[in-house]
């Protein structure tokens, strides 16, 4: 995996991870914690973490951003 991408196949997954998260928090129709869940986290804190580690924006910052 990393020899294709550049990436280890966890970075891969999260990324991915990262632009489901995006496109359902641009929707609007679900609180982020719905999102997290629905994307496999136990908190939605560790959701968070993750998503502002990736993009500089937390959750709520992106979608109001957009």
């Amino acid at each position: 995996m990393k020899k294709e991408t550049g990436k280890t196949a966890q970075e891969y997954i999260q990324l991915k991870i990262i632009d489901l998260a995006k496109n359902r928090i641009l929707e609007g129709e679900k609180s982020i914690s719905e999102i997290a869940y629905e994307l496999g986290f136990k908190y939605p804190q560790h959701f968070t973490r993750m998503f502002k580690k990736s993009t500089g924006y937390s959750p709520n910052e992106y979608k109001f951003a957009n």
